[in-house]
């Protein structure tokens, strides 16, 4: 993967996994223009991670969207549900596609990251989607990237007038958790930066109870690496 010279767009939700894809795409030599989404999330302090982020890894731009995705809700992230809490991974399998799935997000996230890659002049589109330690989402797995991939080459005016093929490119789907740390600390990502909790307090302390801080904990633990967020109680 080599991007020297070329422009991609990186979504940025603050978490550990979309800052070790942005940090890949920047060594890979892409000029990175990074896009977040506030879109009624519960976590919303993930957000100010992605700021800092975007700015730790020297993004050529950082857009922050505003999208009301509590109108349809149906998700524990934006609407009154609670967050499954203190569930072991075997339980996050079994149970299928969480609470924690926010409808058509990934859709709807990668439709706005096509319509910037069209105005920035950018072919290529970084999302750290994962579909190894990840809580079941259908919008992670390889065969949903592909399909969008596909209609992205039919929807926009670049790929039909100048053959400007969009690509998605998803570097972390077939590593695991431990292997995203490793990855993200040997390229310098200082990870204190980054927030995972589904359910922090009022301050963005993270609860450590929810499917998200648990894989990140298993991916800290199996990596041999403490995370700098232990100190906070995760």
């Amino acid at each position: 993967m080599t991007g020297e010279g070329r422009r991609a767009i990186c979504l940025l939700s603050g978490g550990l996994d979309s800052a070790t894809c942005l940090a890949m795409a920047r060594e890979a030599g892409y000029d990175c223009y990074c896009l977040s989404f506030d879109y009624g999330q519960r976590h919303k302090v993930e957000l100010a991670a992605a700021g800092r982020i975007a700015k730790h890894l020297r993004a050529k731009e950082h857009r922050t969207i505003q999208i009301d995705l509590r109108a349809f809700g149906h998700s524990a992230l934006t609407s009154d549900i609670d967050v499954p809490k203190d569930r072991v991974e075997d339980e996050m399998k079994r149970a299928g596609i969480p609470v924690t799935y926010v409808p058509a997000r990934n859709t709807i996230f990668l439709s706005f990251a096509l319509a910037y890659a069209e105005v920035a002049g950018a072919q290529d589109i970084f999302i750290g989607v994962n579909a190894i330690d990840y809580s079941g989402y259908p919008d992670c797995r390889p065969e949903f990237i592909q399909a969008f991939e596909k209609l992205a080459n039919l929807a926009t005016k670049a790929a039909v007038e100048r053959s400007a093929k969009i690509t998605i490119h998803t570097p972390l789907l077939k590593m695991s958790k431990a292997e995203i740390v490793r990855t993200a600390v040997h390229l310098g990502v200082d990870l204190s930066l980054t927030h995972s909790c589904y359910d922090p307090d009022e301050s963005g302390i993270p609860c450590g109870r929810c499917d998200s801080c648990i894989l990140r904990r298993k991916g800290f633990e199996q990596a041999g690496i403490t995370d700098p967020l232990a100190a906070l109680g995760l």
